[in-house]
């Protein structure tokens, strides 16, 4: 190579204040492609994602109503019909990845006045616990439905924990939230059976062992994966339960 040859080519020198114009074309040109290349790739990577849906904690909406206490296993708040409202059930979450267990052992089969947050993802709704008191002294009382069996169901779908799917955290399902929803379910948050198909128009079901009872450790190999699992179902007021038999779940994908 000549000397002429080495002197024509582009150099850049870190103390020269000046940078070669074909230097400073092919950067630019590069600064534009890879920026555009990444924000395709993040594009790309995004499509393929599940939709976090719309779920959300409700903090203009703030609930305070008079019920009662139950454990059906998990506890779960009900609260009477008035007027062209029909009776509800809610399930219920303390803060963080917490349950409310010892709340509603303490208050159990009493009318009391319940203050939280909702959490909502479509007809799911779970209620953040702010505070529990005892109802006041001209409450009127009521005694709960009880529930009406649906029969036993083949369900196909997932295991997630309530309060995230609801809205705590998007999307709230799939492997990527498998280790939140182990942390959250060991802390006490109910475990809820989203459904690919409908029972009676609801997607969303309540869980528990087939004898009715809290599950433990056996949801654990269970969690954030796509699975198909019989059962038995009981409609309870608007709140579904999934006595679910897991030793027929299996593991579809």
């Amino acid at each position: 190579m000549s000397w002429r040859q080495t002197k024509a080519a582009p150099f850049f020198v870190g103390y020269l204040n000046a940078v070669p114009k074909p230097l400073v074309v092919f950067l630019s040109v590069f600064a534009v492609c890879f920026t555009s290349g990444l924000g395709l790739a993040a594009l790309a990577l995004s499509s393929t994602q599940n939709d976090p849906g719309n779920g959300g904690f409700q903090w203009g909406n703030r609930f305070e109503q008079t019920g009662i206490l139950e454990l059906r296993p998990y506890p779960v708040f009900r609260v009477p019909a008035d007027g062209d409202t029909p009776a509800r059930t809610y399930m219920l979450a303390g803060q963080g990845k917490r349950g409310v267990f010892d709340q509603a052992e303490a208050n159990r089969a009493e009318t009391v006045s319940l203050r939280g947050v909702p959490v909502s993802r479509g007809d799911l709704t779970m209620i953040q616990v702010g505070k529990i008191d005892a109802a006041a002294e001209d409450a009127p009382g009521f005694t709960p439905s009880i529930p009406v069996p649906l029969g036993r169901w083949k369900l196909t779908g997932e295991i997630c924990d309530g309060k995230c799917y609801a809205g705590a955290m998007r999307p709230g399902r799939g492997l990527a939230h498998k280790a939140c929803a182990d942390l959250c379910l060991t802390g006490g948050i109910p475990p809820v059976f989203v459904s690919s198909g409908p029972v009676e128009g609801r997607n969303f079901f309540l869980m528990a062992d087939r004898e009715g009872n809290l599950l433990g450790d056996e949801l654990d190999p269970l969690l954030a994966l796509y699975i198909e699992v019989e059962g038995e179902i009981e409609q309870l007021d608007d709140l579904m339960v999934f006595k679910a038999d897991l030793t027929t779940a299996r593991v579809l994908k």
